[in-house]
């Protein structure tokens, strides 16, 4: 493929960007090679500035579970648009994405809306810490949970591709409060609660941990957590920044039928526009100010243009077979794989979970992050490379999630797998 309009953007981008790219996992870093410009996209497709056709398996990180620019998301930014892009006070758009978050999630009686992920997450731990007045918080280790300072560490994602998982500008006393597990380790979690009695307010992860690949969640696990807090007197967050809205109409929550106390969410309900939202129980939702004593604030939380979008998002998934296609079509991807894999006889762990997935090169099962590091790298990049080639865009680092949209179709996964089989003799 030639990418020689991407190449001179990258090098202008370069002098005026740090590192060219305004997300570090974007720089290519962890896969070796320089990131195309991309022009467009429509559907499960993106095209770069040199006109190269790619279909994509990341999705703007998940956000675009129906394809992108889908046609009434498009048509709801427009119109929103038309009557202004933030106010700075309350519209009537705010009240109906609550209303319909609180209908499609249990959980979440009350639920204010932010601007990213990571204030989702950084909101609720402070809400959690002033609910409970206590300080320390467990989280677990892969788990990435947005840049916020007491949450950087052992984060996943392009911190450990950048091999910093505790960034430099942190301040060692800005994490003394964070407690580290291993994901899927319920008895380190009950040695963490026995160790710090009573100062413990609550435990935060990914039901789905999707920031170093996919990991998936062994029987008894979130059930344990649940348990664990109850008795210890904890809240327990569940950041579905990823995986609400996606793993199903309710989230990771409903799949695993598991009621955390509190809930982060993020991409899916933007549409594709920056947003966030945490929610969860009323009486300690009610300790936000201007009720209660925990100040958050954002000057375009429940901004229009993000709220039309989300709605429209979320009303697609209500109103359609979404989860029952993105299932079909993740369990059409995933036995393709094992079989090309097993045809060349090289190692590979397939974690999926709905829509969720990632390709391990190692013959060991991966269930949390000591494992996923065992993973060959090389092998990955050289994979991600031939796939590229291909036109098949996968997220360049092995420590990040694919996602699958309702607008992939048999013929894209039928491609996709082609262009797999070709790179595994390759390999």
């Amino acid at each position: 493929m030639n990418h020689r309009l991407s190449e001179i953007l990258f090098e202008k981008a370069l002098q005026f960007i740090p590192g060219g790219v305004n997300s570090p996992v974007r720089a290519f870093r962890a896969v070796g090679g320089k990131p195309f410009f991309t022009q467009k996209a429509a559907g499960c497709k993106i095209w770069d500035v040199d006109g190269n056709e790619y279909i994509d398996y990341v999705g703007t990180w998940g956000p675009a579970i129906h394809g992108h620019s889908h046609p009434r998301i498009i048509k709801a930014v427009c119109d929103t648009a038309q009557m202004g892009t933030s106010f700075g006070i309350p519209n009537p758009l705010e009240v109906e994405m609550a209303e319909l978050v609180r209908k499609m999630v249990p959980s979440v009686e009350k639920v204010r809306m932010c601007n990213s992920g990571t204030e989702a997450t950084m909101s609720a731990i402070r809400l959690a810490r002033g609910f409970t007045g206590r300080e320390k918080i467990i989280k677990f280790e892969g788990c990435y949970h947005g840049h916020a300072d007491s949450l950087l560490v052992k984060a996943g994602s392009g911190a450990l591709t950048f091999g910093h998982p505790d960034s430099a500008g942190v301040p060692p006393a800005f994490v003394q409060h964070t407690l580290l597990a291993p994901f899927n380790d319920l008895e380190a979690v009950k040695n963490l609660f026995y160790a710090n009695p009573g100062q413990i307010a609550a435990i935060i992860l990914e039901p789905v941990p999707g920031n170093s690949g996919v990991f998936i969640p062994q029987s008894g696990f979130l059930e344990g957590l649940r348990k664990l807090t109850e008795e210890f007197g904890s809240l327990l967050i569940f950041d579905e920044v990823m995986t609400g809205f996606r793993l199903a109409s309710g989230g990771a929550q409903e799949r695993f039928n598991i009621k955390p106390d509190l809930s982060c969410f993020g991409k899916i309900i933007g549409g594709g526009l920056p947003v966030g939202a945490f929610g969860g129980r009323s009486d300690i939702m009610n300790c936000l100010a201007p009720l209660g004593p925990v100040y958050q604030a954002g000057t375009l939380s429940g901004n229009p243009l993000a709220m039309a979008a989300g709605i429209a998002s979320l009303e697609l998934l209500t109103e359609t077979d979404a989860f029952r296609r993105l299932e079909t079509m993740g369990a059409l991807w995933e036995e393709g794989m094992k079989s090309i894999a097993k045809d060349n006889h090289i190692p590979v762990r397939l974690n999926r979970v709905g829509s969720m997935f990632c390709v391990y090169f190692t013959e060991s099962p991966v269930a949390n992050l000591s494992d996923a590091m065992k993973s060959d790298r090389e092998r990955f990049a050289r994979y991600f490379h031939l796939m590229l080639e291909e036109g098949i865009y996968l997220a360049p680092s092995q420590f990040e999630a694919g996602f699958l949209s309702t607008a992939h179709t048999e013929e894209d996964i039928e491609k996709t797998l082609e262009a797999a089989s070709a790179a595994f003799k390759k390999l």
